[in-house]
């Protein structure tokens, strides 16, 4: 790359400079008046300067402001696409997703699928946006925030009289006391500004620290996006469901089967069961269903012992408590919050085997069947055999036919074949609460529901999230770098000794009408007259 070389001082500057980094003189055309452009103190810019190699070419991509806003807009656009319908992860389990979408929501259901929003925030893609994000934002840090850097970092204070005649605030003052200049730095000094002089030239600044706002901004978004993309590892980030019935034992996710939990006893309050829930009467009498007031599972954790592969668990408490709403048990990192219950879950229902024109309904024969880990076959001293053929936990019927819309047996349907014994072909029936269908209308046979047991089921969210105290140091950090680039500004003004006059520029990188109004207030009691806004004066001009 060639270098600009000041004919002023005839300092080596890097190609894209515009103002010479020792003495401060612009480099461009000798008569121009136009003011200078301060964004970086006139520093080369890389992504500006560079663009031969295939690196040149991926940096200038990356350090594109264009290319950050798109990549922020498209993930916005899917971001808010994947809340239309449900994710995957919410869906019955026992449904196919493709259906479960064109069945539910049509043929938009079906695209939305079939494009892949079903699974959106966990797919490849996404990612690779949140990722180009990242690399984005830190790369347009590297490209504008190591030269602005070095430009502030080693700014003189003696600037050349140029470019301090093409800064928007300049004056130029004739006759100027000693001591109105001494009481003029004494004034900003007490307004907090940092002095440094040099033979008589004189650089007042203070608030330098506010340009790194933004790029505190970038760091504390990058953390940001670090943190979000650690969620989809599963030793960083766990949010899971573990429901367990009443007097079961069940494995607790995430924990490569070590630990269980048992579920002793759950208890539901409702809002209206106390003599003191009197007050809220008034309130519930709108309320269709009842409102919990107080649940809560009494629960052991237990550590598998046997630590060998395929045997059975050798149990051992390690833990034993209550887990109340907001008041979780942690166990192994993983955190266990109360977080839903199913009341009255069927536990086993039993049946009577009836001759079907038999008024009196004598029992020919009587079963139960377990709803958890119900048997296929039933076979009586009489010769009789009933055979589960299908057994749908949460029936419902879908164009005539009976599907089950989760593992829970919370509407239980049956289709029992019974072989007489005299009979090798079988009679069909079809039984669930209050359903009791021959689909032949030749039965010789019929089954009745004769009795139920239920049970409580609580509902348990499994979580562990290592990645909050990352998401938030992020958001902290961006916090800072707003309000360190929104409530405090760089000013700076300069003054320069020429013969029996001195120049004045100021600058600031935003709300100038305060730097203004400072500069008043600085200049108190001394004979300084006020600065001149020289782009206002050349619109007057016009």
């Amino acid at each position: 790359m060639s270098d600009y070389i000041c004919n002023a001082c005839g300092q080596h500057n890097k190609e894209g400079t515009t103002i010479c980094s020792s003495c401060g003189k612009p480099l461009d055309h000798e008569q121009s008046t136009k003011l200078l452009n301060m964004r970086y103190d006139g520093t080369a810019i890389r992504s500006k300067t560079r663009n031969r190699s295939i690196v040149d070419k991926v940096w200038n991509f990356f350090s594109s402001i264009k290319v950050g806003v798109t990549l922020i807009a498209i993930a916005l656009i899917a971001s808010a696409i994947g809340t239309i319908y449900p994710q995957e992860m919410y869906i019955p389990a026992t449904v196919e997703p493709l259906e479960h979408y064109r069945d539910q929501y049509g043929i938009s259901g079906q695209i939305y699928y079939q494009l892949g929003f079903h699974e959106l925030y966990s797919s490849w893609w996404y990612m690779l946006i949140i990722g180009m994000i990242g690399i984005s934002i830190f790369i347009v840090s590297l490209d504008r925030g190591i030269p602005l850097y070095k430009a502030l970092k080693y700014q003189k204070v003696k600037r050349h009289q140029k470019f301090l005649t093409r800064q928007k605030l300049f004056r130029e003052y004739e006759n100027v006391s000693n001591q109105d200049k001494k009481t003029f730095v004494q004034n900003l000094k007490k307004r907090r500004y940092r002095i440094r002089e040099d033979n008589g030239h004189i650089l007042a600044e203070k608030g330098r620290f506010s340009r790194w706002g933004p790029y505190v901004n970038h760091t504390g978004l990058i953390i940001f996006l670090i943190g979000t993309l650690l969620r989809f590892l599963p030793f960083m980030h766990v949010d899971d469901m573990l429901w367990v019935r009443e007097g079961e034992t069940a494995v607790i996710p995430h924990t490569n089967q070590e630990y269980y939990l048992e579920n002793n006893n759950f208890t539901v309050e409702f809002y209206g069961e106390s003599e003191e829930d009197a007050k809220y009467e008034e309130s519930l009498e709108n309320v269709n269903q009842p409102i919990p007031k107080h649940f809560q599972t009494d629960a052991v954790i237990y550590r598998d012992t046997s630590m060998v592969t395929g045997a059975d668990p050798e149990l051992k408490k390690v833990k034993k408590g209550k887990i109340v709403l907001n008041e979780p048990m942690s166990i192994n990192g993983l955190t266990l919050y109360q977080n839903s219950y199913q009341l009255n879950e069927f536990q086993s229902m039993s049946f009577n085997l009836h001759k079907k024109d038999d008024q009196s309904e004598e029992s020919i024969g009587s079963f139960t069947v377990d709803l958890t880990e119900p048997k296929k076959r039933y076979t009586f001293d009489n010769g009789f055999e009933i055979l589960l053929d299908e057994y749908f936990p949460e029936y419902e019927i879908v164009d005539g036919e009976p599907e089950s819309v989760s593992n829970y047996p919370r509407n239980p349907g049956f289709v029992f074949l019974v072989y007489p014994p005299d009979s090798e072909e079988p009679e069909v029936s079809f039984l669930s609460i209050g359903r009791n269908i021959d689909p032949t209308n030749e039965n010789q046979y019929k089954l009745s529901l004769a009795d139920f047991e239920v049970r409580n089921v609580t509902g348990l969210s499994v979580k562990k999230d290592y990645t909050l105290p990352i998401v938030g140091l992020g958001a902290i950090i961006f916090m800072i770098g707003v309000v360190q680039g929104m409530y405090w500004h760089h000013r700076r003004i300069w003054i320069h000794p020429d013969d029996n006059r001195l120049l004045v520029a100021a600058h600031t990188n935003k709300n100038w009408f305060g730097l203004r109004k400072e500069f008043e207030k600085s200049i108190d009691h001394t004979n300084f007259s006020m600065i001149v806004d020289q782009e206002e004066e050349k619109e007057d001009n016009q």
